[in-house]
């Protein structure tokens, strides 16, 4: 159990981190860092996978800043403009952080958790069992949406892919004719007046 110090130390801790959300899977850790860096210094950005999915993808994290006035200017930003990480379709969503999103939480100072079987006979064992039920029907259109997400993000890569190919291919193409001096004669020929330092 961690000692009232080393409890108030990590409230501190959640107090300047921020939950982002709604993040593409293609986002690394890198992209992040440079995004969310125009707010303030970022410590350290922890991804959250979801476990329960077949895609082990990392769709939320956990952002550390310097403090907690860094950590509410994200939060308030985000959340009255749209946000995009890496030119990805998907508005990031941002919240202030809570103590129950660590795995590295210390237990609270002078708290006790109990854990208990439901069972059969209990009152709230029809309850928990609806709960489960609307917890995998949820699961399952979520990760239906997900697979649509994804589908129209790579579609959507592929596109920023082609479009900066070709605007690689047009610039090639400017700079040889600009290098071999047939710009210059072109503008000779039809005489527009050009700037030397343009060639």
């Amino acid at each position: 159990m961690a000692s009232e110090a080393e409890y108030s130390a990590f409230e501190e801790k959640v107090r300047r981190t921020v939950y982002l959300d709604n993040l593409s899977p293609q986002v690394t850790e890198t992209v992040v860092r440079k995004a969310i860096s125009q707010f303030g210094t970022v410590k350290n950005v922890q991804f959250i996978p979801n476990y329960l999915e077949t895609k082990n993808i990392p769709v939320s994290a956990l952002v550390e800043m310097e403090n907690p006035r860094q950590a509410n200017a994200i939060v308030s930003e985000i959340s009255h403009r749209p946000f995009m990480v890496g030119g990805m379709p998907r508005p990031v969503r941002a919240r202030e952080a809570k103590l129950e999103m660590f795995e590295d939480r210390p237990a609270k100072p002078g708290r006790k958790i109990e854990f208990r079987w439901v069972e059969t006979k209990d009152p709230d064992f029809e309850v928990a069992n609806k709960l489960k039920q609307l917890a995998k029907d949820h699961a399952l259109e979520v990760d239906i949406a997900l697979n649509q997400q994804l589908e129209d993000e790579e579609k959507l890569a592929e596109r920023q892919q082609g479009a900066l190919k070709a605007n690689h291919e047009k610039y090639e193409m400017i700079n040889g004719v600009i290098t071999d001096g047939t710009a210059k004669r072109l503008a000779q020929h039809y005489h527009i007046p050009v700037a030397d330092e343009c060639f």
